[in-house]
C-alpha cells in the first residue's frame, strides 16, 4: 500500500510514468517508482531515462518544497543542468532520494541518489535549478504553471 503524496503541480509526464511523492519537506524531496516492463531497456532493468526522470523529480521537488507553503504552491522549478552517474543497474521498486545543498533567490544547487529496494545505490546526480514565476513557450507567450488541488501539498 502506497502513502504517496499529491505531486503540488500537474505534470502528464510523470503521472504517465506512474511516479509516486513520497516525501516533501524543508528541501528533502523522495520519489518511488515500481517498475513496468515498459521502462525497461534491452538488458532487462531499468532505463536510464527512467532514472534520470527520477532524480530530476525528485530534485526539482526538493528545491519547490522549500516554497510549499507560498502561494500557488511557489514559483516554477526548471532544470538547468544535471549530471547523472549510474552505478549498477536498477531493478524492482526504485527509489529516488534528493536534497538541496544551496539555494538563492533563482537558483539552487541540489544532490540525489537513486536506490533499489535494498538501499543500495543505483545512481547519483547532482543539479542546477532555476525558480520561475512564469514559463515563455512557443511563440514566446507567458504560461503559468498547472496546480493539483490547492498548490500545496501535505
Amino acid at each position: 500500500m502506497s502513502s504517496a503524496l499529491p505531486f503540488p503541480v500537474r505534470n502528464p509526464f510523470v503521472e504517465a510514468l506512474g511516479l509516486e511523492l513520497e516525501r516533501f519537506e524543508a528541501g528533502v524531496a523522495e520519489v518511488s517508482l515500481t517498475l513496468q516492463p515498459e521502462q525497461l531497456n534491452a538488458f532487462g532493468v531499468a532505463h536510464g531515462g527512467v532514472c534520470m526522470t527520477m532524480l530530476d523529480v525528485a530534485m526539482a521537488h526538493a528545491v519547490r518544497s522549500q516554497h510549499r507553503h507560498e502561494p500557488d504552491g511557489g514559483p516554477g522549478v526548471v532544470t538547468v543542468e544535471m549530471k547523472s552517474s549510474f552505478l549498477r543497474p536498477g531493478e524492482g521498486r526504485l527509489r529516488a532520494c534528493a536534497r538541496v545543498l544551496h539555494a538563492s533567490a533563482t537558483l539552487a544547487f541540489v544532490e540525489g541518489e537513486l536506490l533499489d529496494p535494498s538501499g543500495v545505490r543505483v545512481a547519483h546526480a547532482t543539479g542546477t535549478f532555476k525558480l520561475m514565476r512564469r514559463l515563455p513557450t512557443r511563440g514566446r507567450s507567458i504560461r503559468q504553471q498547472t496546480a493539483t488541488g490547492s498548490g500545496q501539498a501535505g
